[in-house]
């Protein structure tokens, strides 16, 4: 899986790169771009080709941001919808930190053809306060991509990015923008506030359930993050948030006749897991029922 998705930058990519960027702009040196992108290539992991990729732009194109950053956002929309297109949020985040203005607005634009939350989080950690300001105006934007951008963008543990330590420490300064979106029409904004609802309750369990307890969950969309927002607590047993699922008391059970087969599970293969919950209990109990695997 790891060469496949690598692949996405292959040679053909980077030789495609060359032509429309050329296109674009009319002194791109092509063949020479193509030559430093290939040297080496069969070596480099997926983040690391994208990384080339935005490196090589930052070489190559004028020096002067704002024409090099013209070029880009030409070129960004003809990777739309693909991870390839997260080349135009990488290199702003490379080369624009120092016009960031100029450069959150790009990344609006470009979040519509693919995610810039890895990008913004470099601004963020620049320039907590002032790219916040502007991240709440995009949580209202007409766009779903972008308002998605507004939650995803400053989530404090982001997969496959680093630590927002500050809004680790305090998450305050995101949740105007979670408030705006707990609404939000698009189930893939709602999943991100979701998902950043879950990041806050790893650090701030009683904090992120204030927040949700409080809200109308009579709206479907509402209710459907504040699920989703609850799973680790819910996992670990949290008892505030299983009340608030409305699991309440000492489960009043007895487990009984487990069997997982087969005892040693092969690659790709499936284990079977078999018992009998018995209530003890003298009335109906409502149960949250997990398991674990170590």
């Amino acid at each position: 899986m790891a060469d496949e998705l690598k692949d996405w930058f292959d040679a053909a990519y980077f030789r495609d790169l060359a032509g429309v960027v050329k296109a674009q702009h009319g002194a791109f040196p092509q063949a020479r771009f193509v030559k430093d992108a290939l040297d080496g290539l069969d070596d480099l992991a997926l983040m690391a080709r994208l990384e080339r990729a935005a490196e090589l732009l930052a070489r190559h194109l004028p020096p002067v941001y704002e024409k090099a950053l013209a070029v880009v956002l030409a070129v960004t929309p003809r990777y739309s919808g693909h991870f390839r297109a997260l080349l135009g949020p990488a290199f702003v985040a490379r080369c624009g930190r120092h016009d960031p203005l100029r450069s959150l607005d790009a990344l609006r634009t470009m979040t519509r053809h693919g995610s810039a939350e890895f990008a913004v989080r470099h601004f963020l950690k620049d320039d907590l306060e002032a790219t916040m300001a502007v991240m709440r105006t995009w949580a209202g934007d007409e766009n779903h991509h972008v308002r998605r951008l507004a939650s995803e963008g400053c989530r404090p543990r982001l997969p496959w990015s680093f630590r927002l330590e500050a809004l680790v420490a305090d998450p305050g300064p995101a949740i105007p923008i979670l408030e705006r979106l707990k609404a939000d029409p698009e189930p893939y904004v709602r999943t991100s506030v979701a998902n950043h609802l879950n990041d806050i309750g790893k650090d701030h369990p009683e904090r992120m359930l204030d927040l949700v307890s409080g809200w109308d969950r009579s709206d479907p969309g509402t209710a459907w993050i504040v699920r989703h927002a609850y799973r680790s607590l819910i996992k670990a047993g949290h008892p505030r948030a299983l009340a608030l699922h409305g699991f309440g008391g000492v489960p009043q059970v007895d487990l009984r006749d487990l069997a997982v087969t087969p005892r040693a599970v092969p690659w790709q293969g499936v284990a079977n897991l078999t018992f009998t919950l018995v209530s003890s209990g003298a009335t109906a109990q409502r149960l949250a029922i997990d398991y674990v695997m170590h």
